[in-house]
């Protein structure tokens, strides 16, 4: 395509927008808002899944130590442990600690158990080179002797994988539907256009225009449509993110779980709206001419 007829159809591109007013402006704010609710689902959908994985990452075998054990017969636990298959590192808490953890999540009327009268055991926590062999490793750990229990939180995390998995699943259907009413609607934007330009199309087919020659200008329409259309939610995605991510950082600390760094995850969401938007902009516009402009 030469560099003349580029110009020609950007600039007929530009006056359609402008010529169509109002009817210019509604596409943009369906657009608009088609993306904000895309922009916001993606972000928890990626981010919920980067937490799950997380904690699946974070499973770890708690092998409860039968009460009354000696430190040689815990040792010798310790070392029969190191053997179990899928076993990555191995960490000692004793029942002080254990029951610290207790009174720093559950209150302070459980300093009432101290000394002697602590009820809990001491535990090896347990972690495992993949979270597949989590179960393998519980399921060995509690057959060794001196070994009272050997717990994991396998039930809760499949759990959470389940309802991850379900909200990526309806978030995906939301936003395909989304997209659908977009281009349906800047279809419908870009047909109007071609009604009230249907005697200069005629001319133009009379003088020997080309199908490419009289599409493009539509299709780039369609396009600046949807790239407008995708700066405000760019603009209140990333706005939000920043907010959202400094308050649930805080409320994360000191755990191994975080969400998406902001540098890298919101360009590439910024690029993939304003992708999205140009995609859908110039599908509708496509459309449009193939079912109601007849050249």
């Amino acid at each position: 395509m030469k560099s003349v007829t580029i110009k020609r159809h950007l600039r007929e591109s530009f006056k359609s927008l402008k010529r169509n007013g109002w009817m210019s402006v509604a596409a943009v704010s369906a657009v608009t808002v088609t993306l904000l609710l895309v922009g916001v689902l993606l972000s928890i959908l990626l981010n919920v899944n980067k937490v799950a994985t997380d904690i699946e990452n974070d499973v770890q075998v708690r092998v409860i130590i039968d009460r009354g054990t000696n430190k040689k017969q815990e040792a010798a636990l310790k070392k029969k442990l190191e053997k179990i298959d899928g076993v990555k590192k191995i960490e000692f808490s004793s029942k002080k600690k254990e029951l610290d953890n207790v009174v720093g999540v559950y209150g302070k009327e459980f300093n009432l158990f101290k000394g002697d009268d602590n009820p809990l055991s001491d535990v090896y926590v347990v972690s495992a080179t993949t979270p597949k062999k989590t179960i393998t490793v519980a399921q060995k750990a509690k057959k060794l002797r001196h070994v009272s229990d050997a717990k994991y939180g396998g039930a809760s995390a499949k759990k959470l994988f389940s309802v991850v998995a379900s909200i990526q699943r309806w978030g995906i259907t939301i936003s395909l539907l989304l997209l659908f009413v977009a281009v349906f609607l800047i279809s419908n934007t870009i047909r109007i256009t071609i009604l009230s330009r249907k005697n200069e199309i005629a001319i133009m087919r009379l003088v020997g225009a080309t199908n490419g020659y009289i599409r493009w200008p539509f299709i780039l329409e369609g396009a600046w449509t949807g790239l407008l259309g995708a700066i405000l939610p760019i603009l209140i995605v990333d706005g939000l993110y920043f907010w959202m991510y400094g308050v649930i950082t805080a409320s994360l600390s000191g755990t191994s779980y975080s969400l998406l760094n902001p540098g890298t995850f919101l360009w590439e969401i910024d690029v993939l709206l304003a992708t999205i938007g140009i995609i859908i902009g110039a599908l509708g516009s496509g459309l449009s001419m193939s079912r109601f402009l007849k050249i």
